[in-house]
């Protein structure tokens, strides 16, 4: 389901004398933070932070922010989650945050009237993501690849699939 805040990663520790903050990001890398210029606190943007500076650092990114220009401010802010605008980001066409996956209904493509049940996690391997269906308290792992993910529509919360065959062949 589309949501208008979505997090993006948590503030870890401090870098430098200056206010610079680590954060570990929990999107695909640490430049998907650089793009964004406008922070926020809490999944309803009601608490913001700017961005001055932003860049890469191994796998963390680091920021400098309005108003964080010692390292006690910066570390008063660590374990602080950090939220994006949705409205802000720009994805490809065909690529999704996994936050807008969760809680989305699963349907057959070639019977819309079937449901298999509903995203409950996203498994990250490598080579595709993984995800994991729930229905009447089973579990159920699908690869997404276009073989098998038909259609998205995160707006509506709702997925086609055409399911390899055996995986929902326990389904009652």
């Amino acid at each position: 389901m589309k949501k208008d805040f979505l997090e993006v990663g948590e503030i870890v520790g401090t870098h430098g004398v200056r206010g610079e903050m680590r954060v570990n990001p929990w999107c695909d890398s640490p430049a998907f933070l650089k793009k964004f210029k406008k922070l926020y606190f809490d999944e309803k943007g009601e608490k913001s932070l700017d961005v001055k500076s932003a860049r890469e650092h191994g796998n963390v990114a680091l920021l400098v922010v309005d108003g964080i220009d010692t390292v006690e401010k910066a570390q008063a802010m660590r374990s602080k989650v950090l939220y994006i605008k949705r409205d802000d980001a720009r994805l490809q066409k065909g690529n999704y945050f996994i936050a807008e996956l969760i809680d989305c209904t699963v349907y057959d493509a070639d019977d819309e009237t079937h449901v298999y049940g509903v995203i409950s996690d996203v498994s990250e391997t490598g080579a595709n993501d993984v995800w994991h269906i729930e229905k009447d308290g089973k579990e159920y792992l699908i690869p997404a690849i276009k073989d098998v993910v038909i259609s998205v529509d995160v707006e509506e919360g709702r997925i086609l699939i055409r399911p390899m065959k055996g995986i929902f062949d326990d389904e009652n």
